[in-house]
């Protein structure tokens, strides 16, 4: 999400047709203990007054768990879920704006975003696309592992070196038996040094296709993809 501060380049932010205020529910309930996470944080600044704004804490932009039917999903079900996301993002931020179970201080700090004027100015400041960083990916003759990340395994044809920490975020939320809500999946893990990417995990296996595929099918497990997924890897591995 790119927001702005800037106040002759910011479009404010409506309630989204579709808000549904339940979805918003444990946002509500954070706000109304006085703990809700720093409003700042990941409102990663770029030039001109302007954020990369990314998910952050236990509920924030990631819309969890309402992306799982997109690998495998038509177009229309793929429209329906990047439609269903711009929702969720957009009602997040105006629930903040303008919610009264939000405190007047957070909501005061919220108010002074919006969208910018200057970006995605064909869409009403909102970008064109949706984050897509993993969806469908082969199975080949080498499958990419944390072992090989971690170097108990090695990738003796290598086409380029990954580095990044192995990361995902939470992919789902569940209730305990004991009425608590969980975050589930969330994983940083790095301090390894850069390892070896196999030839044989970016090309399918022999007779399935005729040519090469884009390495954003890597074969690779879903936490090894999250630390080859970076985009100068690609590129090397392109």
């Amino acid at each position: 999400m790119c927001l702005s501060h800037i106040p002759e380049n910011r479009i404010a932010i409506e309630k989204p047709s579709g808000y549904d205020e339940r979805d918003h529910e444990l946002l509500l309930r954070f706000a109304e203990t006085g703990k809700y996470h720093n409003p700042s944080s990941k409102y990663d600044p770029i030039p001109n007054g302007k954020t990369d704004t990314n998910n952050h804490g236990a509920v924030s932009t990631d819309y969890m768990g309402a992306n799982w039917d997109y690998p495998e999903g038509d177009y229309a079900t793929r429209e329906r879920i990047i439609k269903r996301h711009e929702i969720y993002q957009k009602g997040y931020m105006w629930t903040l704006q303008n919610h009264p179970r939000v405190p007047e201080k957070l909501r005061e700090y919220y108010r002074q975003w919006g969208l910018p004027k200057d970006d995605f100015a064909n869409n009403g400041g909102w970008p064109t696309q949706l984050y897509i960083r993993e969806a469908r990916r082969m199975v080949s003759d080498v499958v990419m592992t944390e072992n090989h990340i971690i170097a108990k395994q090695y990738a003796k044809d290598s086409v380029g070196m990954g580095a990044y920490g192995m990361d995902s975020h939470n992919v789902q939320r569940y209730v305990t038996k004991e009425g608590w809500v969980r975050n589930e999946d969330n994983v940083q893990v790095g301090g390894f040094v850069p390892y070896p990417i196999s030839y044989r995990s970016i090309v399918p296996r022999k007779g399935e296709a005729e040519n090469l595929l884009v390495p954003i099918c890597l074969s690779a497990s879903h936490i090894a993809y999250g630390s080859i997924r970076m985009e100068p890897v690609f590129m090397v591995l392109g």
